[in-house]
């Protein structure tokens, strides 16, 4: 039956569908293409996260090669949970590219523009549903390199500049994360992730075991944009395409955050290696610094796609200080952060690229009154805004308030008022633009402008409508992280 080969048809449908695209070398066939592997992704992402809801865990096979002698695809609940949002985000993005796609990449590259999209959702749903250390790299290196691709396509010549500094950044992070693995399979003699964690105890006084922990934890934290290792972000947001930062800013980061989940839950859980070791404080340190310094740095941009990329490496803080704390509510949050960060910053980022299809540019010193010449796309702004600091009702609000709980559960109130508190720094950049759009005069360009056409205005409104529906009704989301939390703590089974 088909159904027995969703695993593999997970990553092969958007696999397939990016060499097509180059073979029929037309925008519109390219596009229509991706639609279909995206939408299919996102059916097949729902099929498997309902079939392992129940605790199950799925293991498929690759050429019938039992695991660990091949490579094992092991879906469970948490990665079940990723594969959901990244294919979710990829399906409502994708329908949101065409105009902005047609406004900002040449005419001639739009066929290789959609190719690597498809080929950017294959890698990062690889890295979802793989049991291989091994395979992971490659599919995180398909990812990497096709988001390279995506960043550099567009018309301004900067994003040429901000695609070389994340290819370097990226190639260091992809290195380290090999040499780690590298050191693990020496110790253990094998690349599945389920049968290393089985055979790590046994050398865990090895000195090269923390010398792969370390490895790995810098290649990753390099890839999830970890304060300090987000110096790539902030440009390669700027200066992308709209539909790129959208699509990159909801899900890349996210899948780098699962990946070092699963090595430190799943294979280093089992090893010793946390019990004499301050990891959580150095954790701690670096998630506060994050929260506050990129929120202050934020406050200071004149350009509106650069100030949420700093929002963005301050909002992976709230990730990681949630799994800092190692408990339950703590994974809790973080997890849950990764879909609620995931849709606030794909509804601001889609909205901002309809501003940039209008006027050319999303520098606050040109965008003065456009909440009267766009109110629809200025208002979905503000709501989406809302979420990011947090507001009731809002999917910012369950993380934030977890967090919370989290740190008044550890008995560290100082962390629950540092969470409050750097929400406060983001009252001050939201206001920004609030005070910008809604309260100076337009100037006789920004008078002229109409709305965002309703291809790139509807799916926008789709994020910023799930920031309040899925603050409200948590049932899939809290839930689907509260099992996940509860599945990484239990430890690889």
């Amino acid at each position: 039956m088909i159904t027995s080969h969703l695993p593999i048809l997970q990553v092969v449908v958007p696999l397939m569908a990016a060499p097509l695209m180059v073979v029929l070398r037309s925008g519109a066939a390219a596009w229509t293409l991706a639609v279909a592997a995206s939408w299919t992704a996102l059916a097949i992402a729902a099929g498997l996260f309902l079939e392992v809801a129940g605790g199950n865990v799925v293991s498929y096979w690759i050429g019938s090669w039992p695991p660990p002698w091949g490579i094992e695809y092991r879906i469970d609940i948490v990665n079940a949970f990723l594969a959901l949002l990244v294919s979710f985000i990829a399906a409502v993005v994708i329908v949101y590219c065409r105009e902005s796609v047609r406004a900002e990449v040449p005419r001639e590259r739009h066929y290789l523009f959609y190719a690597m999209y498809a080929l950017c959702l294959s890698g990062l749903l690889g890295i979802a549903v793989t049991g291989d250390a091994f395979n992971l790299f490659v599919f995180l290196e398909i990812s990497s390199l096709s988001s390279y691709v995506l960043i550099a396509l567009g018309r301004d010549r900067r994003a040429l500049m901000a695609a070389y500094q994340y290819l370097i950044l990226g190639t260091i992070g992809a290195t380290f994360y090999v040499i780690g693995v590298g050191l693990l399979y020496l110790l253990t003699g094998t690349l599945n992730l389920a049968d290393m964690a089985a055979r790590l105890p046994a050398v865990s006084d090895h000195r090269s075991v923390l010398a792969a922990l370390a490895f790995i934890t810098v290649g990753i934290s390099l890839k999830l944009a970890l304060f300090p290792l987000h110096l790539w972000l902030p440009n390669a947001y700027a200066y992308a395409p709209s539909a790129v930062t959208a699509f990159l800013a909801a899900t890349a980061t996210k899948v780098s955050v699962y990946v070092l989940l699963r090595f430190y839950f799943t294979v280093f859980s089992g090893s010793g290696i946390f019990d004499d070791r301050p990891l959580a404080p150095i954790w701690i340190t670096l998630s506060l610094a994050a929260m506050f310094i990129a929120s202050a740095i934020a406050i200071f941009q004149n350009n509106v796609k650069r100030l949420f990329a700093y929002s963005s490496v301050a909002q992976i803080g709230y990730i990681t200080l949630g799994v800092s704390f190692g408990s339950v509510y703590g994974l809790t949050a973080g997890i849950v952060h990764l879909f609620n960060h995931a849709v606030t910053k794909g509804a601001l980022f889609m909205l901002l690229g309809g501003i940039a299809l209008r006027l050319g540019t999303v520098r606050f010193d040109a965008i003065g009154g456009i909440g009267r010449a766009m109110p629809f796309t200025s208002f979905g702004i503000v709501l989406a805004g809302l979420s990011l600091i947090g507001v009731p009702a809002t999917v910012g609000f369950v993380s934030k308030w977890y967090l919370v709980l989290a740190a008044l559960e550890r008995g560290d109130a100082w962390l629950a008022f540092a969470v409050v508190g750097s929400s406060l720094l983001a009252v001050v950049y939201v206001w920004r633009f609030v005070e910008v759009a809604y309260f100076r005069e337009p100037t006789t360009e920004v008078a002229r402008l109409r709305e965002a056409p309703l291809s790139m205005l509807v799916p926008a409104w789709l994020m910023v409508l799930a920031c309040f529906y899925f603050g409200l009704d948590t049932g899939v989301t809290l839930g689907g992280a509260g099992a996940a939390a509860e599945s990484l703590l239990r430890g690889p089974r």
